[in-house]
């Protein structure tokens, strides 16, 4: 699987011929609410001149489901599967189309293309954030979305993870470096990415003290 950071939370992930992206922002729409949110890179537009065939919204927050990104993949003239939590998937099927809205709550699991996805729980200010476990038949990634340290979440969580993502910026009810380092020891993955920061802030991920991390650069293949 190929995955780039697309800045903030979102991925774009890739294995024979299916391409997938989480939580987009590949716009400035949140500094139009919030103007010290202004983004301090600026978009690739490349990114968004790709035909994704599966979108995943982790929660309705406009860095997450953002119609100035999303309009610009949930077209007339394409299909796609686009599976995101009540909120988020009322607010996305908007778009209408002939595009496959599914309302992945979580417990929810769908397979497609022999990729299997799997929404589990995360603890947000959203009334119906998610995390998302993505199964491609060789690796199993954790992608928490954004959330806080909860012990009810690991519920959810397979015994083996490979690769985890997870914020770690400490604000807007995510999980600092500290708890984020927590869950790691938690869940016990071979890897971890620390996301969720260098768009609206100067945080060093490298502070992030797991010896596991991977630490991502914006717009370029996270080497796993």
């Amino acid at each position: 699987m190929k995955i780039t950071w697309l800045g903030q939370a979102g991925l774009m992930l890739e294995k024979d011929g299916i391409t997938i992206l989480v939580d987009p922002y590949l716009s400035d729409s949140v500094s139009k609410i919030n103007p010290q949110n202004k983004r301090r890179i600026d978009v690739d537009e490349k990114f968004l001149h790709i035909t994704p065939d599966v979108i995943i919204c982790t929660h309705n927050h406009l860095d997450h489901t953002d119609p100035d990104t999303l309009c610009h993949y949930l077209k007339a003239d394409t299909s796609v599967l686009v599976l995101a939590p009540q909120a988020a998937w009322q607010e996305i099927r908007k778009f209408g189309g002939a595009h496959n809205y599914i309302r992945f709550n979580r417990h929810t699991e769908l397979t497609y293309s022999g990729i299997r996805f799997k929404a589990v729980r995360a603890e947000h200010t959203d009334e119906h954030p998610i995390g998302v476990i993505i199964e491609d038949g060789e690796k199993r990634y954790y992608i928490t979305g954004d959330t806080l340290y909860n012990t009810e979440i690991f519920e959810d969580i397979p015994s083996k993870i490979d690769v985890l993502f997870l914020p770690v910026n400490g604000v807007g009810n995510n999980m600092n470096m500290t708890d984020a380092a927590r869950f790691c020891e938690k869940i016990k993955p071979q890897k971890v990415v620390p996301l969720h920061c260098g768009l609206f802030d100067d945080i060093d991920m490298n502070k992030f003290l797991p010896q596991n991390k991977v630490i991502p650069k914006i717009y370029e293949q996270i080497m796993l």
